[in-house]
């Protein structure tokens, strides 16, 4: 079996394991954050498993390009800073960025989570600078492209700002819940997670190939499930919680 076999089957293969995903995240809530709870095993801190967790990803995607031939290629080079802007925050700054240090992450977690993001990046790199088709100059003209990147930095920013809204709530040391206001937390409970929804998705966009696509599907599968149980969550839990917020999507889910 050659790779490119070999990488349309992994494709595959994630795709049916995020669609599996996303139906059991719906029964088994993921053990982090404000869900994390005895029985899987050692805990450490959300700062460093976040580290542990995020840096494989943005390690592999890398190192494929840097072991490729087209370095020197505007669309792959255009391509990397997109991706390394997400990830060097996500492994380097956000896990700093949180103010509490107390341990709520699973090492089964951050073990599941940087396997899952080195097969992430492998899916992502080795098709943009190896296997896929190179992607010429041109391609920034194309309204796929134009629109994917637009999609990305919105998604990228509403991510950015809801997470510091909820990072504002707690001061240092402080490791309670409180209802966040303001922004898009007026229309939903987890504009987060929809802001990186919107980010992925407009990766997928812009680079146009399944193993981007697979991306969105992964974070899809992850994130809304999640998203679900923490508008529950925050319903149970603040009887004064604004009963129009819905859950991901502004006035309809």
């Amino acid at each position: 079996m050659d790779e490119s076999t070999f990488y349309y089957w992994l494709v595959v293969a994630w795709m049916i394991l995020a669609a599996a995903t996303f139906v059991l995240l719906f029964f088994i809530t993921a053990p982090y954050g404000r869900f994390t709870r005895n029985g899987w095993g050692p805990r450490m801190s959300a700062r460093w498993g976040w580290i542990l967790m995020e840096t494989p990803v943005l390690i592999t995607f890398l190192v494929l390009y840097l072991l490729s031939d087209r370095r020197a290629n505007p669309v792959s080079i255009l391509l990397l800073a997109f991706w390394m802007a997400h990830y060097i925050h996500r492994s380097f700054a956000y896990p700093f960025r949180l103010r509490s240090s107390r341990p709520s992450i699973t090492v089964a977690v951050i073990a599941m989570g940087a396997v899952f993001n080195v097969g992430n990046g492998y899916l992502n790199g080795r098709y943009l600078f190896t296997l896929g088709p190179e992607l010429q100059s041109s391609w920034f003209l194309d309204p796929r492209f134009i629109i994917g990147a637009c999609l990305f930095w919105l998604g990228y920013g509403l991510n950015q700002y809801s997470d510091q809204v909820l990072i504002s709530l707690r001061s240092d040391g402080e490791t309670g819940y409180k209802i966040p206001r303001g922004g898009a937390y007026r229309y939903v409970s987890c504009p987060n997670y929809l802001g990186e929804m919107v980010e992925w998705a407009g990766w997928a966009l812009m680079c146009w190939n399944l193993g981007a696509l697979a991306f969105f599907v992964w974070t899809v599968a992850n994130l809304a499930p999640r998203a679900f149980r923490t508008h529950r969550w925050y319903r149970s839990r603040f009887p004064d919680y604004p009963p129009e917020r819905k859950a991901l999507l502004p006035f309809i889910l």
